[in-house]
């Protein structure tokens, strides 16, 4: 049956957060590691509307400062476990990675979380050194495939779709390993070997299935946020309300996420824009180096990578793009 259509156990929380009839319209990130979540009073009193993107009555969501406390307020909605939802879009329910969920909402955008469907296993022959797959992440996670690079090894397996979640290779269970490393251990598989993806399909309504994606190319004129303003969801520190970023943060934005993705398989406007943020004020690459290691430890970013990213927000500053 249908999750939309399942009778709920707690009338009064059906009550309160789904909503009767409302047509659905245009309008209502992160992950949730770091520092403990703020004081409920600190949070921002924002409230957005969401349903489950195969289909299912309109909800409302509020109170969450990070990306684990969105899927934790949507299941509540729902009368789901948080651990089904793969990741969310905006504005959209079908899989379109141009608008999946990062680490700003647009005040009035329309949140779709997309749950788990069906699960794939799959033998994949390395015949180059590159797959031509890139990699993200939800934020709580699960890491999944955001784009298929037309005539690559992976574009061949046709069982293996754009919003596929990488649930395990060579029978290891790599929930909870974040994209960086699941990129780096599909490059370092040996090239002429055959290993094994399990992996698992966003749920679809019956409208929805269409041919297999690539997934849509960045598109340098779409915005990182719609509405007036947008939550920014942080993996450390409470979420805050800000303005819609400007010319120069949408275009350094856009050149470190392809910078990532060239250099590690990966795309995360998230960390794009904290790169961004630390980088803008920076004066020469040593001091922007010195600050990433403070600002993102995790990370072993190549100096190389460091240098182009420290050049592309020069440019994006000097108007370059």
């Amino acid at each position: 049956m249908p999750l939309g259509l399942r009778k709920k156990k707690n009338k009064s929380r059906e009550s309160s957060h789904l909503v009767e009839n409302e047509e659905l319209g245009g309008g209502g990130g992160a992950n949730g590691a770091g520092l403990p979540p703020p004081p409920v009073d600190l949070r921002p009193k924002l409230v957005f509307h969401t349903q489950l993107a195969h289909g299912s009555p309109t909800g409302r969501i509020e109170g969450f400062t990070n990306v684990k406390e969105l899927y934790s307020k949507i299941a509540e909605v729902f009368d789901l476990n948080a651990a089904e939802i793969l990741f969310c879009t905006l504005n959209t329910h079908k899989i379109d990675m141009e608008k999946l969920l990062g680490g700003q909402i647009g005040l009035e955008d329309f949140i779709f979380a997309h749950i788990k469907g069906i699960k794939k296993e799959v033998e994949v022959n390395k015949a180059e050194d590159a797959l031509g797959l890139t990699i993200t992440d939800n934020g709580a996670g699960y890491a999944f495939i955001k784009r298929i690079k037309e005539g690559s090894v992976a574009d061949g397996v046709k069982v293996i779709c754009v919003g596929d979640h990488i649930e395990a290779i060579n029978g290891k269970n790599i929930v909870g390993t974040r994209h960086y490393e699941v990129a780096r251990m599909l490059k370092e598989l040996p090239r002429g070997q055959t290993f094994t993806l399990k992996l698992v399909e966003p749920m679809k309504a019956f409208e929805m299935l269409e041919p297999r994606s690539k997934g849509s190319k960045p598109a340098g004129e779409n915005r990182i946020a719609a509405g007036r303003g947008t939550l920014r969801l942080r993996s450390k520190g409470p979420a805050t309300v800000e303005e819609v970023p400007t010319e120069f943060e949408e275009k350094a934005v856009k050149k470190v996420d392809d910078l990532l993705e060239s250099y590690m398989g990966i795309r995360d406007t998230e960390l794009a824009a904290t790169m961004v943020e630390v980088g803008k004020d920076k004066k020469n690459p040593d001091d922007f180096a010195m600050a990433l290691d403070e600002a993102l430890g995790d990370f072993a970013f190549p100096d190389e990578f460091v240098f182009d990213v420290w050049g592309a927000i020069g440019d994006a500053k000097q108007g370059r793009f």
